[in-house]
């Protein structure tokens, strides 16, 4: 579903899945002359928080560590521009996503 809404939004999928011993990337995106990095997260109910809050400091080390994994092993990706994005999906009778650009720092 975050693939697909991505790619509606002229994003174009580079990886899916991508691990390293540090973690894994949901989805590896381009945009323009931009790697997405993107992080998909899914909750049911907001018992416990958003989906988007979810992403803690401990998960954003794994996603940053996992892309410099990535950069270092992919030939000329290191010199392209890259950002992190979340996708937040949650089911509140209706499935409803959102797309945070840049959430990582």
């Amino acid at each position: 579903m975050a693939c697909t809404h991505l790619q509606h939004q002229d994003l174009t999928l580079k990886a899916r899945n991508y691990c390293s011993p540090y973690g894994e990337i949901d989805l590896i995106m381009r945009e323009r002359d931009t790697l997405v990095f993107v992080e998909v997260r899914f909750r049911k109910t907001p018992d416990f928080g958003t989906p988007a809050e979810t992403v803690g400091e401990r998960k954003q080390t794994k996603l940053r560590a996992t892309a410099v994994h990535y950069l270092q092993h992919t030939p000329r990706a290191s010199k392209k521009a890259s950002r992190f994005d979340i996708v937040a999906i949650s089911e509140d009778g209706d499935d409803s996503l959102s797309w945070y650009r840049n959430a990582l720092e």
